[in-house]
């Protein structure tokens, strides 16, 4: 009996032995030590972490980007973001660090692979390694962060497939794989339905939509762009993901009709759909989206009406439906979206005359409706881009376009516009753009033409204008580029106007017949 309890006893006391180099490991003092042994590998190591040092072992908890459990006083999150560091993590030793939850050191130059022991931090539930040099694949040993509930590896130069083994983190809510150059996994392996936050954007994905991803009925926002899908939206999207608020599929190849089903996504707030081979016509049950505050859909081959039903998106501040084949009249119920800011319409086969009711879009700051064939300029005092070139609008510039203080871009190029300029045009000191070229305007350049102090371009050629060219626009001093050629100018060109550019197109050009000062640099 005696030798059994000298035996057990034995035992008992290796046991012990064999339990004080693991407390040792998550010590503060090991982990100070180190963080310190880490950080002296980096070649680039920031002003805020001279607090890490040997003589301040004693202050961890004080330590910059360093928080602390309150009981254990060991390392409970490392938070490195933005602190300008360089180097890689091939010298971190993740063992001390068993009480880790957080482990943040976005925006900054770390670069090298991902370790591998990363995986050894049971108790993580945050990990941001975004905006760095990363390379090499993405390690499947990240699947054993079980508590994981934020993954972020945006903005790195990771490649590789996918590991389907992420699918099996239970808690993430949060994953983003975005901006890398990411290959496809096997879809099928996935299910991740914690997921409330999913981004696959910029990366090299080539699959049709993903289908685990209609599961993930908690997502509120979905971004695959800049990526190779292809196929067709799936219905169950629709009707599945009703808690979405953003969803960004654009820059793919995703083709088919918009489904009048996208009218249960009732939360959505932000719809970028651009850049894609989608078709058919945009459904008129849009407006029971009814939070709705950007909607892209330029560049695809939409048809048919702009629907009418869009005037009660009273939250609207983004339409954008431009490069389409849309052939209707703008509806008047726009005026309704009386937060629009930008508007842009262009390139498609609309016609028809601007409502009067854009005139309510007191907010807005840029609207482009170039290359369709409308015939009348509206009120909007607020615009600062306003681009109506390649049009059939005739007639003359209206006065009213000198209430607009706050333009920087004038384009009414390509159109059929006739008459003298509005006195009222030079009230836009604003200016840096203005082309009226391709018109039929006539009469003269005024001398207030040099009220434009902030013009960088000006281009009035092949209209019917004639005169002599005022010496003020010698005055405009940020001008860049002028072109006045395919007109009936007459006289010299003013001395001073070659100082501030390289070049003149159009002081001898056709139709004009200035004569250029010796000596300067005009052609």
């Amino acid at each position: 009996m005696a030798a059994s309890q000298k035996l057990y006893a034995a035992l008992f006391h290796v046991l012990l032995l064999s339990l004080f180099p693991l407390k040792a490991k998550s010590s503060a003092r090991t982990q100070a030590e180190a963080l310190i042994q880490w950080r002296d590998t980096l070649s680039s190591s920031p002003p805020p972490l001279t607090s890490w040092s040997r003589s301040n072992l004693h202050n961890l908890c004080r330590w910059t980007a360093v928080s602390c459990n309150p009981t254990s006083r060991t390392v409970s999150r490392i938070n490195l973001s933005s602190l300008n560091i360089a180097g890689t993590l091939a010298r971190f030793n993740f063992t001390p660090f068993t009480d880790l939850t957080g482990f943040d050191i976005q925006n900054n130059n770390v670069s090298g692979t991902i370790p591998s022991a990363i995986g050894s931090l049971s108790k993580l539930n945050h990990l941001d390694l975004s905006a760095n040099l990363f390379g090499g694949s993405i390690p499947v040993e990240i699947s054993r962060l079980t508590e994981l509930q934020y993954l972020s590896l945006h903005n790195n130069n990771l490649s590789g497939a996918i590991p389907f083994q992420l699918a099996s983190l239970p808690k993430v809510r949060h994953l983003d794989l975005g901006a890398n150059y990411l290959e496809n996994p096997d879809w099928s392996k996935f299910s991740m339905p914690s997921l409330e936050y999913l981004s696959f954007s910029l990366n090299e994905l080539t699959s049709e939509f993903p289908a685990f991803i209609t599961n993930c009925r908690n997502l509120t926002f979905l971004d695959l762009s800049y990526n190779h899908f292809t196929g067709q939206i799936p219905e169950l999207l629709y009707t599945n993901l009703g808690k979405l608020e953003t969803l960004i599929l654009s820059n793919n190849s995703f083709q088919g009709p918009l489904s009048a089903n996208i009218s249960k996504l009732t939360n959505l707030k932000n719809l970028s759909l651009q850049n894609n081979l989608l078709s058919g016509r945009i459904p008129e049950s849009i407006d029971s989206i009814s939070g709705l505050q950007i909607v892209e859909l330029f560049n695809n081959s939409f048809q048919g009406n702009i629907p009418s039903s869009i005037g009660q998106l009273k939250h609207l501040e983004k339409l954008d439906l431009r490069m389409n084949a849309l052939n209707s009249t703008i509806p008047p119920e726009l005026g309704l979206c009386t937060n629009l800011t930008y508007l842009a319409l262009a390139v498609n086969k609309l016609s028809g005359e601007l409502p009067l009711s854009l005139s309510n879009l007191s907010k807005l700051t840029k609207m482009g409706l170039s290359q369709n064939s409308l015939s009348e300029i509206g009120k909007l005092t607020r615009l600062q881009y306003l681009y109506l070139f390649n049009n059939n609008f005739s007639g003359s510039i209206p006065p009213e376009i000198g209430n607009l203080k706050e333009l920087t871009n004038l384009d009414l190029s390509g159109n059929q516009l006739s008459g003298p300029l509005p006195p009222t045009l030079w009230d836009l000191t604003n200016l840096n753009l203005l082309n009226l070229f391709f018109n039929k305007i006539n009469g003269k350049i005024p001398p207030e033409v040099g009220n434009l102090k902030m013009l960088q371009t000006l281009d009035l050629n092949t209209n019917q204008l004639h005169g002599e060219l005022p010496q003020a626009i010698s005055n405009i001093t940020s001008l860049t580029a002028i072109s006045l050629f395919g007109n009936n100018f007459s006289g010299s060109i003013p001395s001073d106007l070659g100082k501030y550019m390289p070049s003149l197109e159009g002081g001898t050009s056709e139709s004009n017949q200035l004569e250029r000062p010796s000596g300067s640099r005009l052609i």
